[in-house]
């Protein structure tokens, strides 16, 4: 009978197979073959808790099986149960150490569970055993770039890339790998193919990485729109109307984002929690990340009703969480980046969501009701590039918090590096946001303004070494091109004062550090782009009164640079307008801010209140 059972999973007859596997089991129960065999069975058609429910009769009968336990293990982690799958990846180790699809595995639940460093040993071993696996180097590479370590992050694509090159999405990783290290050398034939296969539909790239170079808002829709449907396609459709609440009751916001700690979305985002009307709305933090004991943490526990721990819980779990909350509004601050739970919004347990400020472009899902943006960052004529439907605020999109703290140390240009005189530009982007036209500029810029020099951010150590072998191609000392550590924000902030002018990237704009320089009193020129990424610094710099530094072309912004820098009396000027714009514009007026922003959700509960589908308003 068991020919019957292979071969009607040979034919992906799975019902069928189920049916004769009861059979056998009706006439001997206690047939560990065949209860393994029925999990796998269950397995197969995504009923991940029968097939843990007959693998763990099967391991009573048969307690050393390793492929058994190796199953289990697998069920477990497909119910984001990772902590208990571990036990039994252990066991089967312990019975069959050198299996590298065990290891394997077992790297993925201690991936899951934050567990980096043993997981990368898990990942370097299955390569060991098994050279051939584009799944392990895969994964390896994954892991190695979390722990920041991006050239050998590169490599570990490359080499799933060779094995497998139709990997969904991987060309675009190792395009993105490359930016993060300033490795240029056949970028645009690697970003050439991505738009051939991306225009033929193909899974080729992720949209985060994509923004960093793209200059299409087409094919940012594009590539958003297949990435939803490939790894977060809707669970459910959504309800537009339950029982309606009463309109004095209040608007239950929940914030979901993996960074409730000193990182850029709560630096933008705490005053704004902590401006919330109490009487109008109630607000939760659906923590998915982990409480740093830093500085903003204290703030937000004191703004939010209450912070709750989502980390460990399975998505079933959140989005019954969210439910019993009576959510009315779920924001989504991390969208594709960071630590998000895209499938949280996949279910859309809230009847109104939110995609807001961690992903600066459209998720491309329809579960996601409405992008809060401004006019700058998505014109009336690119809404056709965005799936949610627009919420534009008055303003600027970007949140800014008023008791952003600048350190009163007094730093020298010796003690940062930097020459006793001479004008310093200064970008304090990551380094993915440099691409070679960028640099270009930059290079021309200080080829023009004798005895200057650029001040960037030391973001890994193979990146500044391909930039100072790029300026040294383009004629330029590398010595011109000096890199910060590092610092607490505090700090960061206060070092600042030392930069003349901030110099802008394209096609993915400075946008937290924008605020952080023009906060700190730093003008910041930058090039107005076609996508929403690229339209950032426009937008932060039009709300502080200072639309005079967004340029329209590269030879203006070149020129507007080497102005500013043989010209300081105007210099000056923008300077002190900016001191003064800083407390008097809409940029930094955290409580204007908040106010603008609930108008706009109360606009969403009306409609939604009214039996209406989300639309744009304003």
């Amino acid at each position: 009978m068991f020919q019957e059972v292979f071969q009607a999973l040979q034919n992906n007859q799975f019902l069928e197979a189920e049916s004769l596997l009861q059979e056998m089991l009706l006439a001997s129960p206690e047939n560990p073959d065949v209860l393994h065999l029925l999990g796998i069975v269950c397995g197969m058609q995504n009923r991940p808790d029968d097939a843990l429910r007959f693998f763990e009769q099967a391991l009573q009968l048969t307690p050393d099986n390793s492929a058994l336990h190796f199953n289990t293990a697998k069920a477990l982690s497909t119910l984001q149960r990772d902590m208990d799958a571990l036990e039994h990846h252990r066991k089967a180790l312990a019975i069959d150490p050198d299996n590298p699809e065990i290891w394997l595995n077992y790297g993925r639940s201690l991936d899951n569970l934050r567990k980096r460093e043993e997981a990368l040993t898990c990942y370097e071993k299955a390569v060991v055993l098994q050279p051939q696996m584009a799944e392990g180097w895969f994964n390896k590479g994954k892991i190695l770039g979390e722990l920041r370590r991006y050239a050998e992050a590169l490599q570990s694509y490359i080499n799933a890339y060779q094995l497998r090159p139709t990997e969904p999405f991987l060309l675009g990783i190792i395009l993105h790998y490359k930016m993060l290290i300033c490795d240029w050398a056949d970028l645009d034939g690697i970003y050439l193919k991505i738009q051939q296969d991306l225009h033929a539909h193909q899974l080729v790239v992720e949209p985060f990485g994509f923004q960093g170079i793209s200059t299409s808002e087409q094919d940012l829709l594009e590539s958003a729109k297949i990435f939803a449907k490939q790894r977060f396609p809707a669970r459910k459709k959504a309800v537009i109307q339950s029982a309606p609440k009463s309109k004095n009751e209040k608007i239950r916001i929940a914030y979901l984002c993996g960074e409730f700690r000193d990182q850029a979305t709560s630096v933008l985002m705490t005053g704004v929690y902590e401006s919330h009307d109490p009487e109008y709305f109630e607000i939760y933090a659906l923590d998915n990340g982990w409480d740093d004991g830093g500085v903003l943490r204290p703030r937000m526990k004191k703004a939010f009703k209450e912070i709750i721990d989502i980390s460990q819980m399975t998505d079933p779990a959140v989005v019954s969480l969210i439910e019993d909350l009576q959510i009315d509004i779920l924001v989504n601050l991390n969208g594709y980046f960071g630590e998000g739970r895209q499938n949280i919004f996949a279910s859309h347990p809230a009847p109104i969501q939110v995609n807001y400020l961690g992903f600066p472009g459209t998720l491309g899902a329809e579960y996601m009701d409405y992008l809060i943006a401004d006019p700058i960052v998505i014109p009336a004529d690119s809404r056709q590039y965005y799936v949610e439907k627009i919420a534009y605020m008055p303003n600027s999109y970007q949140a800014n918090d008023s008791k952003r703290v600048i350190s009163a140390r007094e730093f020298t240009r010796a003690e940062l590096g930097l020459p006793e005189s001479g004008f310093v530009y200064c970008c304090f982007n990551n380094n993915y946001k440099i691409t070679p036209e960028t640099f270009d500029s930059w290079m021309r810029i200080l080829k023009a303004v004798e005895g200057s020099v650029l001040w960037l951010i030391q973001d890994n150590v193979p990146a500044e070494e391909n930039l100072k072998a790029e300026a040294l191609k383009r004629g330029i000392s590398s010595d011109r091109i000096i890199f910060a550590q590092r610092l607490p924000l505090p700090e960061h902030l206060a070092r600042h004062k030392i930069a003349d002018l901030f110099l802008d990237t394209l096609p993915y704009n400075a946008h937290t550090t924008a605020s952080d320089a023009l906060w700190a009193g730093v003008p910041v020129l930058t090039l107005l782009g076609n996508t929403f990424p690229g339209r950032v610094a426009a937008s932060l710099l039009n709300a502080v009164g200072l639309a005079e530094l967004v340029t329209h072309t590269p030879q203006a912004y070149e020129q507007r640079a080497i102005e500013l820098a043989r010209d300081p009396l105007a210099l000056r000027a923008i300077q002190d307008r900016l001191v003064e714009n800083r407390l008097t514009k809409p940029l930094f007026d955290t409580v204007l801010f908040t106010q603008d922003l609930e108008v706009l959700y109360k606009k969403m509960v009306e409609r939604y209140r009214a039996n209406l589908a989300p639309e744009n308003i304003s």
